[in-house]
């Protein structure tokens, strides 16, 4: 029920950004649609995460998930750009993060493995229209529906400090599916590169 409140208003909201004519009613809506995309989002990532796949067969899917990570665990460790792995189902959960990933993000790879991605990397609530949530979740679904790595438009993402203050970050974002040899999703990689400073320069 939830979610069909939440399609409809995103309906209804795209309506009326488009028949709006004040600047103020237009940046009302806005903030209404952000928060309606967001909202959908976090139900669609908590109930299924990226993959639709049904669970049983998800799950006899996986089987040998741990041996896949190990073909790519050194790699991944030692890589030089930020890598994050996830679990493409319910909770979109973290399972690692290379030391690279960790230091872009403010982050250590104990305190967030394990842990939900958005519990993590929610949107900064002082900013009505922000859309990294909403906008990251639907790359990772083109990424799940197609078996295709997905390549982001620049995405301002704020991201906490360790006082849990957000603080300011763009970036160029890749999302990439990893299959096992049945051809069945068994992992998603999130790719980022911090592109900060240059949409500073260019601002």
């Amino acid at each position: 029920m939830q979610r069909f409140v939440c399609e409809q208003n995103i309906v209804h909201f795209e309506r009326l950004l488009q028949e709006a004519t004040d600047p103020t009613v237009q940046n009302t809506v806005r903030g209404l649609l952000a928060s309606a995309k967001r909202e959908l989002a976090l139900l669609n990532s908590a109930a299924s995460g990226a993959d639709t796949t049904p669970f049983e067969q998800r799950r006899r899917q996986h089987g040998d998930a741990g041996t896949i990570r190990r073909q790519f665990q050194g790699e991944f460790d030692a890589s030089p750009h930020p890598y994050m792995l996830l679990d493409p189902g319910p909770g979109l959960v973290i399972v690692d993060i290379n030391d690279a990933y960790a230091a872009a993000t403010l982050t250590g790879r104990a305190d967030i493995v394990g842990r939900s991605l958005f519990e993590i990397f929610p949107d900064n609530p002082n900013d009505p229209l922000a859309d990294g949530v909403s906008n990251l979740y639907g790359s990772l679904r083109i990424v799940s529906e197609t078996g295709q790595a997905h390549a982001m438009a620049i995405q301002r993402y704020d991201i906490r400090d360790p006082g849990g203050v957000f603080v300011e970050r763009h970036w160029q974002p890749i999302n990439s599916p990893i299959h096992d040899a049945a051809g069945h999703l068994v992992y998603l990689l999130h790719h980022v590169e911090d592109v900060t400073a240059q949409v500073a320069v260019r601002a």
